[in-house]
This record gives C-alpha cells, sequence and structure tokens, in this order.
C-alpha cells in the first residue's frame, strides 16, 4: 500500500494538460505525479520542473540524461525511479549496448570515456556523503561546458527528489516501467520491492 494513494488522472484539469509530457517519455502518467496532485501546486510546478530540466540545450542528448537519472536512481536505490529512468532511456534512443550493459558502464566499450563522465558525475552526486570531488570535476570539464553540466545536475537533482518521493510514498509501479525494468534489469537484481 503507498503512503498516500495517487489520485484520478482528471482530479485537476492543469495538471492533466501538463502531464500530457510524460506520454511522450514514459507513455503514461506516473503514479508519482497523480499523488502529488493532493497539492496540484506541486504536481504542477514538478512538471514544469521537470520539463525545463529535461530539455536539451547543449550536447547532453535526451538519452544520456535518461541514463544519469538511472546512475542516480541506483545510487539511491528507488526501483521505481530505475525502471522509470531505463523505460525513458529506452524510449529516447539510447543505444541498445548500454541499455543491455548499463550496469556496466564504468567499462564497457558501449559508453564514452564523455559519457562515462557524465554517469560517474551522476553516482558521485547522489551518495551520501556527495562524493564530486577535484577528480570528477577534472574529468568532467575534459568532456562538457558549464551548461552541460548544469543540465546534468539538474537532473541528478530532479531524481534526487523523485528518488525520495517515491521511496517513501511507496509509489506504486506502472506496468510499462515493469515491463522496462524486467528487459533491462532484473538481470541483475531489480525487483519491485515496496513499490507494488
Amino acid at each position: 500500500m503507498p503512503l498516500v494513494n495517487p489520485l484520478p488522472s482528471n482530479h485537476d484539469e492543469e495538471t492533466k494538460k501538463l502531464a500530457e509530457f510524460f506520454n511522450e517519455t514514459l507513455g503514461f502518467c506516473p503514479n508519482s505525479v497523480l499523488t502529488m496532485q493532493h497539492r496540484p501546486a506541486i504536481s504542477k510546478a514538478f512538471i514544469n520542473l521537470n520539463k525545463a530540466v529535461m530539455e536539451n540545450q547543449g550536447r547532453v542528448s535526451s538519452a544520456l540524461k535518461r541514463m544519469i537519472a538511472w546512475v542516480s536512481s541506483n545510487a539511491t536505490g528507488c526501483r521505481y525511479c530505475q525502471a522509470h529512468a531505463i523505460r525513458s532511456a529506452e524510449r529516447y534512443g539510447a543505444e541498445q549496448e548500454q541499455l543491455d550493459n548499463i550496469w556496466e558502464y564504468k567499462t564497457h566499450p558501449a559508453f564514452s570515456e564523455a559519457e562515462r563522465a557524465a554517469l560517474n558525475f551522476a553516482l558521485a552526486s547522489s551518495v551520501i556523503p556527495n562524493a564530486v570531488d577535484d577528480e570528477i570535476k577534472t574529468n568532467l570539464y575534459k568532456y562538457w561546458d558549464e551548461g552541460e553540466i548544469v543540465e546534468m545536475l539538474g537532473v541528478i537533482s530532479l531524481f534526487g527528489y523523485l528518488n525520495r518521493w517515491n521511496d517513501s510514498m511507496g509509489t506504486i509501479i506502472e506496468n510499462g516501467a515493469v515491463e522496462s525494468a524486467q528487459q533491462y534489469l532484473v538481470k541483475t537484481g531489480w525487483e519491485k520491492g515496496k513499490h507494488i
């Protein structure tokens, strides 16, 4: 049982309209957003932040942003967000070999050094205590400019919010997210956990 039950998708018309964004990214409106509707100002602010963070301003691709979200969610242990991130990475054109080997991004040849720098930044930013150090910074600046680093940290921070929200809420995971997790994450131990 979730901590707070999601409301119907038509509970707040403005949220419903804004949430159409998720039909592209996930193929459904997430239960997390439907739960946020208990206070529509939160659901609307969250959707607008999500849109701003996921908008591409530089070379950080939509697929890479979703892989950053996955690494961040994996570091915090949020199974709901892991499944959502891998599903949206799949929908946004991540290479099949990367999806199949996301767990081995540090060594697998499907990932470039620039992608590794971004994903290592995601990992270091997501653990407690924070592990961003001079080595992470130096490596990031080999491949990315300041605006792109801001985009990356926007994704990491957005998923920090979502990881805490969904793990604390015990948000019920949607079938579409489960399908993607079963395809890419089950082989290394992913399960629904509290999100059933």
